[in-house]
Parts: C-alpha cells; structure tokens; sequence
C-alpha cells in the first residue's frame, strides 16, 4: 500500500512540473440562478447568471420529466431566451448548459422547472364549452381551471340523480362580498358552472362518466344570465343550445342493477322559471349557508376567505348553516324544511315564480305558520309523491322520475302535522 501511495505522488509531481502555465485550461463555469419570469399559458423568459462574457449557452427543455437528449434545444449568446409555443397550465423541465469553447463545454445544471399558466376563462356565451376555457387538459376529464373555486352544497337539489360539478370563476383580483347568509354578491363577469353527469358503473369507476350537460351563469353589466351546453356523444365536447331535449340515459347502479332514464335538459326559457325573483334571473345554490361546512376537512366559506375571495366575513360561525336533509343527525323537522329550502324555495318564496300561483313560502327561515305548509299538506303529498307526470308532479322542472328518498322524508314529515 506505502508503495501504491508513492507512485500516485510521484505521478501527479511529474504531471504538474510538466505542464506549463499556458496548457492549463479553465473549467467552463455553469449557469447559475436560473429563474423564469412574463409566465403566460403559452410562453416564459429564462434568464441566468454567468461569469463569462464570451460563451454561448444551450437550453434543453421539455415537459417535466423527460430525459437529457429528447427535449428541445435552443442555443443563444445570451443570459435569457424567450420559450414560445409551449402548452397551457403544464410544467416543464430546464437544463443550460454554458460552452466556453468546443472542447471545453460545462457540465448541464441541476434542473429547473415553471409552470405556465392556464388561459383566461373567457366570461362569455361561445359558441362551444372549450372556448369559455374553464377546463384544463381533455375536456370531458372536468378538470376545472386553476382559477376557480370548486364547491359542494350542505343540501343539494335532486335531478334525477344525476351528479355534479359546481365552481365559480371571479374576475382576476376580484372578490365576493358578504351580504348576509344568502347569496354573496358578486363581481361583474362572474362565471358559475354546474356539470350534471352520470357514473357509467358505480360499481367500476374507471368506465369513466356520461356527461350530459354544463349549465353557466355569467354576471354582465350587474345581471345574470344564463346559458346551457349540451355535451355531444363522443364527451369531447359541449355546444350552447337554448332550446330543450331529452338524452336516453343507461348506467349500472352501486347495486349492480341497471337503471334508465331520459334526461331532459331544460330550454333556456324553462331556466329562467327557477332561476328568477322579481323577474331578474339570479343563482339558486352558492348561499353562504349551503356552504357553511367542512370539504375535506376544512370549512368552504374560511377556505373562501382565506384565499381571498370573499370579503366582509371574517369567520364562518357569523353564517347560520342550512341542514343537510338526510343528515339524521338533525330533526325530521329540520331535514324537511332543508329539502323544501333547497328544491322548492327557489319558486316558492315572495319574488319567485310561484309567488302568485301558490300560497306556500318555503324558504328555511320561515315559521311553520308563514311556510303554509301545514294548510297546503294534503297538496304536497300528493304532487310530490304522485307518479312523475309533467306539469303536476314537484318539482315541476328539472326532474322525470320521484326521489324515493325524498318523498319518504316529506311523507314521514307531513304525517307528524296535525
């Protein structure tokens, strides 16, 4: 070992004393802090920092986590070079390499990575649901952009059993603003979107979803309106079409038993009778108290505040909370009232579209007495738990087939009223 250790300090001595000053060469130095700015969805600038003056530099990028040698090189005198034509809400990978001479080339940095933005939602009426760019990659995977707010409800209308999925978009910096434990309001270019779509099987999630329609609300000039987008057959994408029409529905319940129906998409028109008070449309679900409840474990109305999207409320607790109807852990009573709350208030209350035709206030808050419920009680059983006949059966629109579960509720209640 002494000897192997001798003749490794011998070697290097001579290497040294035979090489002169003008033979050594400096190590190309890398690229150093590189950073990424002007991020757009489709474009960013890299910049860098370098000790020489003279090198030239080669970018390779691609998308996150591709191999060095198939990405996209981009050589430049330099320290910053303009990415172009790059994909929307994507992440990619950056490795710089500084070359100070052809043979004297740096080793590729560590690597550095951004993500480009999603696009702007577009607040208007296009004609096609991919034009309003509420999605992110394939459409009909209902990835909802980065920029919105996805949210459920405590109690939630029936339709059919049809699922669905809610998020609202606000203006860029804009906010809500707390007005009460109804609706907040809302910024001009507000956008609100429901997607109503059925499992395929319940019992195998991976056969993926039939998407039936994305209805959307869009505040404009201090009003709402409204439009509704009927998915095509192949679920790659949805149309603007005001009038209505039935869509067969088939799909394998979580008992393994098949179920069919014959969705009806409701006319623009049809909308615009729940959608309505005081002859002004307006949305029915995001009350702060439908909202007022823990989403994987965190309360929506404080994630809300805390990403700066609602201003005026500091705290959720100053928000009354609408029970959830078959939470059992209320009343009957409780339960009851919620299911007329959030299936026939949106008509059945002072401005609504059965404000003249019907006696009944069904709002949450009102007393038994002013609900007329008691008075009406024979009328409501019978047109809620009557076979599905248009016109007749409640709710009047929106649904072809009874809520088993709902009319036992209803049922089970009303027979408690003297």
């Amino acid at each position: 070992m002494f000897k192997k250790i001798c003749l490794l300090i011998f070697t290097l001595t001579f290497l040294f004393n035979c090489t002169s000053d003008d033979d050594l060469i400096a190590a190309c130095d890398q690229g150093i802090n590189v950073s990424s700015s002007s991020v757009t969805d489709n474009s960013a600038i890299l910049s860098w920092d370098s000790e020489s003056t003279t090198a030239l530099y080669t970018l390779e990028y691609g998308i996150t986590g591709f191999s060095l040698g198939f990405g996209t090189l981009i050589s430049t005198s330099e320290t910053s070079i303009d990415l172009l034509s790059l994909n929307p809400n994507t992440t990619y990978d950056t490795y710089l390499q500084t070359i100070c001479s052809a043979s004297n080339i740096s080793m590729y940095t560590n690597v550095y990575s951004f993500t480009t933005n999603s696009p702007a939602v577009i607040p208007e009426f296009k004609p096609t649901l991919s034009e309003l760019n509420l999605f992110v990659g394939n459409i009909e995977n209902l990835e909802p952009t980065p920029q919105s707010f996805e949210y459920t409800l405590n109690s939630t209308l029936f339709s059919d059993y049809a699922y669905k999925q809610r998020f609202i978009v606000l203006p860029d910096g804009e906010k809500m603003t707390y007005n009460g434990d109804g609706l907040p309001l809302f910024p001009d270019n507000s956008l609100i979107s429901k997607t109503f779509y059925y499992n395929n099987n319940e019992t195998d999630l991976s056969l993926g979803k039939h998407i039936i329609e994305t209805r959307i609300l869009i505040k404009i000039d201090g009003l709402w309106q409204t439009g509704d987008y009927k998915w095509n057959a192949a679920q790659t994408e949805a149309f603007l079409n005001p009038d209505s029409s039935i869509v067969p529905v088939t799909w394998i319940g979580a008992d393994g038993e098949t179920n069919s129906i014959n969705y009806q998409i409701p006319s623009d028109n049809q909308c615009f009778t729940c959608h309505r008070s005081n002859e002004v449309k307006r949305p029915i679900g995001p009350r702060l108290r439908t909202l007022n409840f823990n989403v994987d474990g965190v309360n929506q109305l404080q994630s809300l505040i805390d990403s700066e999207l609602l201003d005026g409320l500091t705290n959720p607790s100053e928000v009354t909370i609408l029970p959830k109807w078959d939470d059992t852990n209320y009343s009957l009573e409780e339960r009851a009232r919620a299911y007329f709350d959030i299936n026939c208030a949106h008509c059945h209350t002072d401005g609504g579209y059965c404000e003249t035709q019907s006696i009944l206030r069904l709002d949450y808050e009102n007393s038994l007495t002013d609900s007329k419920i008691q008075d009406r009680k024979s009328s409501i059983i019978f047109r809620v738990a009557s076979d599905f006949q248009p016109g007749l059966t409640m709710p009047w629109i929106g649904t072809t087939i009874l809520h088993d579960e709902g009319v036992a509720l209803i049922s089970e209640y009303l027979n408690t009223l003297e």
